[in-house]
C-alpha cells in the first residue's frame, strides 16, 4: 500500500484513518480521502475494518455499571477530594 493517489499516499491516509471515521476532518482532506478509497481496494478495505471496530466497541460498550459498583466509585471520588481539601497537618 505505497501507491500514490490524488495527492494522499496510503501511509498517510492511514494516519488519518481515525480522524475520517470520527468526522473530525476539514471538507478537503474528506474528500481527498474518498476520493483515494475510491481508487484504493486495500486503503477502503483498513477503512472499512476499523469503522467494523469502532461500531463493535461502541455496541459492546453500551452496558452500564451495576449500581452498586457506580455508588462505590462515586463514594471513593468524593472521599479523594475530601481528602484534597483538606490542609496537610504533616505538611508544615
Amino acid at each position: 500500500m505505497s501507491s500514490d493517489h490524488d495527492d494522499i499516499d496510503c501511509e498517510k491516509l492511514l494516519g488519518q484513518v481515525f480522524f475520517y471515521i470520527d468526522n473530525e476532518l476539514d471538507e478537503e482532506a474528506t474528500d481527498r480521502i474518498r476520493r483515494h478509497i475510491g481508487e484504493c481496494a486495500p486503503c477502503l478495505d483498513e477503512v472499512a475494518i476499523e469503522q467494523l471496530v469502532k461500531k463493535l466497541i461502541a455496541r459492546s460498550c453500551k452496558e452500564q455499571a451495576p449500581v452498586e459498583l457506580r455508588q462505590r466509585v462515586v463514594f471513593s471520588i468524593r472521599q479523594v477530594q475530601l481528602e484534597l481539601r483538606q490542609p496537610r497537618l504533616d505538611a508544615e
